[in-house]
């Protein structure tokens, strides 16, 4: 694979599995040294091994990104690690709990506000005056269908993806002439460890989500990375401010 991004610095939130690790590995393979982000390191180190086989280079970062000195000192140990930062995949995000408008808790509701639509801002907040010592950079953040439909039952994430897309835009306009871009990507029902949470790995509960998809199939974490990806690089060097949705038709319904 061409190493599109070599010499270049990517960090990923939520990188120790799903979505995140993906798109990891994807800059490895474009030649970008990664940083990974997440609350917890997965107890395999399996991101950053997947960096090394790729012939990458990265390392891991413990950070929750709702609190601004854990997302200071991710930014910080990147720049001081590799000089730079050029691109930001901001992807750490929950589900909360479920529950309609009226029994959704206080609690839930801050929670998964704080680190789904707080935790993007701060990290934005962060790595965009990195990038402007560069001259210029891509950011992606992680928005969902969620953020742009309505669903049942689930009105703090639907909320909180709501923002990210809303967040973005503003963003993408503030930065448009000082060389950061800033896009979104919004995924429809991909095969990860949170799509286990809710279906319990039920191969009945899995053909709903199933059925909820257009193309009939749930999507893959890889095919979220290289969207991510390509919005980093020049060949959407004219993209800015999109919420684009990556999720097999759902949203065209």
């Amino acid at each position: 694979m061409e190493k599109v991004f070599k010499n270049k610095v990517a960090v990923v939130t939520g990188g120790s599995n799903g979505i995140g690790r993906a798109t990891a590995v994807a800059f490895a393979q474009r030649g970008a040294k990664v940083v990974i982000a997440d609350w917890k390191e997965d107890k395999d180190n399996e991101t950053l091994k997947q960096i090394k086989a790729a012939g990458g280079e990265g390392f891991f970062s413990r950070c929750d990104v709702s609190k601004i000195n854990e997302v200071k000192k991710l930014v910080d140990e990147c720049v001081t690690k590799y000089g730079r930062l050029d691109f930001a995949f901001n992807n750490a995000g929950i589900e909360g709990q479920p529950g309609t408008t009226h029994e959704c808790t206080e609690e839930n509701w801050d929670n998964t506000i704080s680190i789904n639509l707080k935790g993007i801002w701060l990290c934005m907040k962060m790595e965009i005056p990195a990038m402007l010592k560069n001259g210029g950079g891509a950011i992606v953040n992680c928005s969902s269908v969620a953020g742009l439909n309505g669903f049942v039952g689930s009105p703090a994430y639907v909320a909180s993806k709501h923002g990210v897309v809303g967040i973005t835009k503003t963003a993408a306009l503030e930065y448009a002439s000082q060389g950061i871009r800033v896009n979104a990507v919004c995924p429809g029902i991909i095969h990860t460890a949170m799509i286990d949470r809710f279906t319990g790995k039920s191969p009945e509960a899995e053909k709903q989500f199933i059925a909820m998809e257009p193309v009939g199939r749930m999507g893959k974490p890889e095919e979220i990375a290289e969207t991510v990806v390509w919005l980093c690089s020049d060949a959407a060097s004219f993209v800015t401010g999109v919420p684009m949705p990556v999720d097999g038709g759902f949203d065209a319904r």
